[in-house]
């Protein structure tokens, strides 16, 4: 009975570890060379037990890395109430953030790994290839930590229509559910936006659990 455990939670691991890898690639810049990849990046999907990450890559696929790029711009870089830096939702731009961004260089910097000088370590595709590459537990509790920050992401996007709405579906179905602190959070990020900034309500409002969590506030 105990290896049986051992082995479905070795599974389980792996399976994740893969969603996180393949989520890494998809939510970041569509460079070429992410482009070149699609086909087997959907092969190795195709062997998960949810079909979110294969249904995005056969978009990307059908649409083509041109019309995927001005998509992904007008997303994530037009957009404030997108933004995957994980960090900014709660701080803004104030100094802390700096003090949570550190948060995330000690954590990379105890598993041994040094980012580049321009690369911001709370940026979502990075936290997903150190969690899936790196250290899966201390990967982990980071998304963790920021559950409700990627379920601002996945409102988002859901109301937008965006086919990344199927990549943050995979990564928050590998995170455990919202609790009601979570919701809490989420209803108060959005009501409040990141400090000096002014960030659309409107897709977060979507979600009738987050508003009765808020009562009612917009």
């Amino acid at each position: 009975m105990k290896a049986a455990r051992n082995s479905v939670a070795d599974s389980s691991e792996r399976d994740t570890r893969l969603v996180w890898r393949i989520a890494a690639l998809l939510i970041d810049y569509p460079t070429e060379a992410v482009m070149a990849m699609l086909p087997d990046l959907r092969t190795a999907a195709a062997s998960l037990p949810s079909p979110a990450l294969v249904s995005f890559i056969d978009h990307a696929l059908s649409v083509g890395g041109g019309t995927l790029t001005q998509h992904y711009v007008e997303t994530f870089d037009m957009r404030r109430r997108n933004c995957l830096h994980l960090s900014y939702y709660a701080y803004g731009d104030t100094r802390k953030r700096g003090m949570a961004l550190l948060r995330f260089k000690h954590a990379y910097r105890v598993a041994g790994v040094e980012l580049g000088e321009h690369e911001l370590p709370d940026h979502l595709a990075v936290v997903l290839e150190f969690a899936a590459t790196v250290d899966f537990q201390g990967g982990r509790r980071l998304l963790v930590e920021h559950r409700p920050v990627l379920e601002l992401i996945r409102l988002s996007l859901a109301d937008s229509g965006s086919p990344y709405l199927a990549v943050l579906d995979a990564v928050c179905a590998t995170l455990p559910a919202l609790n009601s602190a979570d919701r809490r959070k989420v209803a108060a990020l959005a009501a409040e936006g990141p400090p000096e900034e002014d960030v659309g309500l409107e897709p977060f409002a979507m979600d009738p659990a987050l508003h009765a969590e808020s009562g009612g506030r917009r």
